[in-house]
């Protein structure tokens, strides 16, 4: 699924090829699933055209399109989403969801598996669905003590699955999670509430850095492509070794660990993640 600098990496494929654009068509699949249904598809068909772009924001995994008219577009990526840029005149395939026709552009949402969403509201204020997402990790409001009384409330749940709440770590996936853990040098099967007050600073530290970290490597490129992310990150990650059995810690050198915690696969460093109680 894509994270957090996934999706405001495709945010910034749309805003910068359209922005001060204005829609001229759209075209909706005839069995779309992104939308909650039908009336609400033929909403977005004829609410967008002679609308333009005039801005964007990614949060957590969702981004939302500012048009003129005060009109909000929101779209969540779901498991397999992907915005593209296509020229003028572009013919939806198979997948393509939703396609915003310009005259410079077609703005394509594909998804093949149809987990993800697309929400359209007309207003001078923020949307609820938009209004509701949880402070950025790198706001000011995501402080070491609001993370500390969030493992009190989840002290029994292993740290890995709360780490994917979305309500305090907005944008953090699987990846991303394991990453951050293995960074802390925490185990991923620890209770939360167990963590000493030393190892929240820790953690509270690497989501932020492990947040920038990805904005600056995948959001800030200009070249990414879902299949050649590896590429793009460095060695010294835990990323690059934790897809396949067998993979080694980049820092210990040790053989990597892979199970499923929290109904998630997980890969962590035994040598360096250990398990205390």
């Amino acid at each position: 699924m894509p994270e957090l600098a996934e999706v405001e990496f495709f945010r910034k494929r749309w805003h910068q090829a359209a922005v001060g654009q204005t829609v001229t068509d759209v075209s909706i699949h005839e069995r779309a699933r992104v939308f909650v249904n039908q009336r609400a598809a033929l909403a977005v068909r004829k609410a967008l055209p002679g609308r333009t772009l005039l801005g964007s924001e990614a949060a957590a995994k969702q981004m939302c399109f500012r048009f003129s008219d005060d009109l909000w577009l929101g779209v969540h990526l779901g498991m397999s989403g992907e915005l593209r840029v296509e020229p003028a005149g572009y013919v939806p395939q198979k997948h393509d969801h939703m396609v915003l026709h310009t005259a410079g552009h077609a703005l394509v949402f594909t998804d093949p598996r149809m987990f993800g969403g697309v929400e359209l509201h007309c207003g001078p204020e923020a949307p609820a669905w938009w209004a509701r997402i949880a402070p950025s990790l790198l706001s000011p409001a995501f402080t070491v003590e609001a993370v500390a009384a969030f493992l009190r409330r989840r002290a029994r749940a292993p740290i890995k699955a709360v780490l994917l709440m979305q309500e305090r770590f907005p944008g953090i996936g699987n990846w991303m999670a394991d990453e951050i853990l293995w960074r802390a040098a925490i185990h991923p099967r620890q209770p939360a509430g167990s963590l000493r007050a030393a190892e929240v600073r820790v953690l509270w530290r690497e989501c932020r850095r492990v947040c920038r970290l990805a904005l600056a490597t995948i959001a800030g490129r200009g070249d990414y492509l879902p299949t050649s992310l590896n590429a793009h990150i460095p060695a010294s990650w835990l990323f690059l070794h934790r897809w396949t059995d067998g993979g080694r810690c980049p820092k210990t050198r040790r053989p990597l660990c892979r199970e499923t915690v929290g109904g998630r696969t997980s890969c962590w460093s035994p040598a360096r993640q250990k398990l205390h109680r």
